[in-house]
């Protein structure tokens, strides 16, 4: 290879040898093959690099099936045909991707087969849908990746035991606070903050922007906040800094809801049909929370969701599952066309692989607290077959209880939240057809044989406008009234000699509201007038039957207590262009702050745990509060006493900073005296006494017309 000459040597050359540099063309010029003479080209480094082909390796495509069922070969064929049919949905089976080897002396098949798909994951989304899928009751598929057979045989012949780190628990300020956190979004801005009730204002915890697309919802245990997202839903979890924790893909989500005992997530989406032909389409995903596993996803037109008459969106009655028997998470119901599908999530299948045919159901709803369903089912031709209601015990799908009503125009079950009872608002048709009046059907639960008591009002044509039972308690309210200020009445069902008949404790006259909320923890009730009556609160005692305040939140949409209900908080949303913002109250009427915000659009309160105190315990509390309130009594004192002196020590601050200030500017005053000295001509004019007053009269023509009078 010839050497490497520098620029300045080549030009000395060619002076040399009278060649004129400007004037050769360098594209001309042909190098000797394979030498370049020390100068690599910029060109040639993408030649020079060497890629790395990528071969694809091992059997990602390919997944086992077993437990499989051990058939002859007269029936492989058939055999072969049933699982080529449940695979097949899931993805593309590659052409002589499907085997199932055989005993070659019985030829009876092993019961296991291979499948292979044209995509890892496919054979990935295979595994997680159809692990556990039970066949018939004695074969239920155990699936594995082809590749994870690999890991199986690395696994060690000798166990050993895995190291136990000691257990350190973690401590978070929500843990031990008897503060409660809420969530605000207010335009692009979500914040999670504390409730500071003692410094009259909220502690941001958490700050983020753009955090969701539409809406955030808490768990019902408020272990999770989730965030709406075009490609799915994020769930996060912490108690002052929030990290996520689970994705859960499912494109243009719209609507979440959470199983009672957060095992469980269901996602909702629908799409719009792409041509004259096609129709409005629904998808359901149910996910296991912890892992992100899709358990099962439902998917048809609009019209089989849109049965019920629950709320939803575009028709379709939300939530589309409601699920049953406590915080157990055990089943999930749905209603159809003369059906009741009620699915169990060991399997998430049918309980006993078919619904529940009931003819014309039209609503229904579970127990809070058991796996008791209630139904209702309209009249049927022209009123020869009553309405009834029913109460069903599940999985044994058995009638509990049936009451028969006459002559119904609509109804609507309300259960209280322990399921003690059942309240049926039933409205009926009066013997000439033209006009209702309404009653109540209130069922006892847990009485021997479920007892019915009927309830009227005193004016039966009263329209009902709101109902709803006190949490934990055996007190319900009703507003009554077709007058712009309806009644209120308070009924118990305990009287005084708890002979089991329903009793009115009292009726509050000419009300201006239109809304109950009930505090969590019962005894309190705020009678609300929402949309017409522009946000009157009346905050009531409904042990003492009294009035504890009154107050106005102008234009408040939305109301919610605290889990504890020592607090609550009235908002005003952005479907109301000004006054936007929430207010928080103490439980009896005295406001705490407000808090404007533009384009203010949900408020939520985290929910808390279930107290892990027994019933006997909370009794016990209760019973000997006096002496157990000494105790938090002292440490809000010693709180106040801290709170005090952090005021004191701040009062203190600003005030030191005032006198240096002061004594800043006075040095620099002083400094500069004999300045203004100079510039007053050697005038000492600084003391106000040294100034003297004169009066200086200036005149001034403002204007002059100059007239000739004849």
């Amino acid at each position: 290879m010839a050497a490497v000459m520098a620029m300045p040597d080549v030009e000395a050359a060619a002076q040399r040898l009278g060649i004129n540099l400007s004037s050769v063309d360098l594209d001309d010029i042909r190098l000797p093959p394979g030498d370049d003479f020390g100068i690599p080209s910029d060109d040639d480094e993408d030649l020079l690099a060497r890629e790395e082909l990528e071969f694809e390796s091992g059997f990602g495509n390919v997944v086992v099936v077993d437990n499989l069922p051990v058939v002859p070969p007269e029936k492989f064929e058939k055999l072969e045909n049933v699982v080529r049919k449940i695979y097949s949905q899931i993805g593309v089976i590659k052409e002589d991707g499907f085997w199932m080897p055989t005993n070659l002396e019985t030829r009876k098949t092993l019961g296991y087969c291979f499948i292979e798909y044209n995509t890892p994951q496919e054979a990935e989304l295979a595994r997680e849908k159809t692990n556990g899928y039970k066949l018939d009751k004695s074969h239920i598929f155990a699936v594995n990746l082809f590749d994870d057979f690999d890991k199986f045989m690395k696994v060690p012949d000798q166990w050993t035991p895995a190291e136990i780190k000691p257990y350190v628990p973690v401590v978070s300020k929500r843990s031990i606070s008897r503060q409660d956190q809420y969530v605000i979004c207010a335009g692009q801005e979500t914040e999670v903050l504390w409730n500071d009730a003692r410094q009259l204002k909220p502690e941001l915890v958490y700050r983020r922007s753009q955090w969701t697309e539409s809406f955030v919802q808490w768990s019902p245990l408020g272990t999770y906040l989730a965030t709406m997202h075009r490609q799915g839903v994020a769930i996060w979890g912490g108690g002052s800094t929030f990290n996520r924790i689970m994705r859960y893909a499912h494109a243009l989500v719209r609507l979440i809801d959470f199983s009672p005992g957060e095992r469980y997530l269901v996602t909702y989406s629908s799409h719009e049909p792409n041509g004259p032909r096609d129709t409005h389409r629904v998808v359901l995903n149910i996910f296991d929370t912890r892992t992100g596993k899709v358990m099962r996803d439902f998917k048809g037109n609009a019209d089989e969701f849109m049965t019920g008459t629950a709320g939803g969106v575009s028709g379709v009655s939300w939530p589309v599952f409601r699920w049953g028997g406590g915080k157990d998470d055990k089943y999930f119901a749905r209603i159809g066309k003369n059906v009741i599908s009620v699915y169990e999530t060991e399997t998430f299948s049918l309980v006993d692989k078919k619904s529940m045919k009931v003819e014309n159901v039209v609503d229904f709803c579970w127990s809070p607290a058991d796996p008791i369903l209630a139904l209702f089912v309209p009249e049927l031709g022209g009123g020869n077959q009553p309405a009834r209601v029913s109460l069903v015990q599940i999985p044994g799908k058995e009638e509990l209880r049936q009451k028969n009503l006459f002559s119904v125009s609509d109804c609507k079950m309300y259960w209280q939240s322990n399921g003690e009872y059942l309240a049926v608002k039933v409205d009926r048709y009066t013997k000439t057809k033209k006009s209702t009046y309404t009653g109540f059907e209130l069922f006892r639960i847990k009485e021997r044989d479920i007892p019915i008591e009927v309830l009227e009002l005193e004016n039966k044509n009263d329209k009902i406008v709101a109902f709803a039972w006190e949490p934990k308690g055996h007190r319900f309210a009703v507003i009554h009234g077709d007058n712009p200020r309806p009644d209120i009445s308070f009924y118990s069902m305990r009287t005084t000699h708890n002979s089991g008949r329903v009793s009115k404790l009292t009726t509050l006259k000419g009300k201006q509201a239109n809304a109950l909320y009930w505090s969590p923890a019962g005894r309190f009730v705020i009678l609300a007038g929402l949309k017409g009556f522009n946000g009157q609160l009346e905050f009531y005692n409904v042990d003492e039957l009294e009035t504890m305040a009154t107050a106005e939140h102008f234009m408040a949409t939305d109301i919610e207590w605290d889990p504890t209900g020592r607090y609550v908080a009235t908002s005003v949303t952005s479907v109301h262009e000004m006054e936007n913002g929430f207010n928080i109250w103490s439980f009896n009427g005295k406001l705490l702050y407000r808090i404007p915000r533009d384009h203010f659009r949900q408020f939520l309160w985290r929910p808390r745990p279930p107290s892990l105190l027994s019933t006997e315990k909370e009794e016990e509390i209760s019973k000997n509060l006096k002496k157990y309130s000494k105790k938090y009594e002292a440490e809000d004192q010693d709180v106040s006493l801290l709170l005090s002196e952090q005021d004191r020590e701040k009062r203190k601050m600003l005030k030191d900073e005032w006198e240096r200030w002061v004594k800043e500017w006075k040095r620099l005053y002083d400094e500069e005296k004999a300045e203004r000295r100079r510039l007053r001509d050697g005038e000492a004019s600084d003391e106000e006494e040294e100034y003297e007053a004169k009066e200086v009269e200036v005149e001034e023509i403002l204007d002059s017309v100059e007239e000739v009078v004849p």
